[in-house]
């Protein structure tokens, strides 16, 4: 059973719902039968999308060590500058 994403025509809320084939979910916020089925992309790993998400998550971190390496140096430095 696929999972499907659901825009409510009557309220516009929208939700994921597991359903059987050719079923129709009622809306949770109001109950409304009167709904779109939204597109979306299947998820597919390979090791090319999971080596471009390790390199942008290994360039946030990096980015994040610098700020943090700067700040703590900012701090020695005027802890010094006040203490001596």
């Amino acid at each position: 059973m696929p999972i499907y994403l659901y825009k409510c025509k009557n309220c516009e809320s929208e939700f994921e719902k597991l359903v059987r084939l050719n079923d129709t979910p009622d809306c949770p916020a109001c109950e409304s039968r009167d709904l779109e089925r939204q597109f979306t992309a299947p998820a597919i790993s390979t090791k090319k999308t999971r080596d471009r998400s390790f390199s942008k998550a290994r360039a946030v971190a990096m980015n994040t060590k610098k700020e943090k390496d700067h700040a703590q140096a900012e701090y020695e430095r005027n802890y010094i500058k006040d203490h001596s």
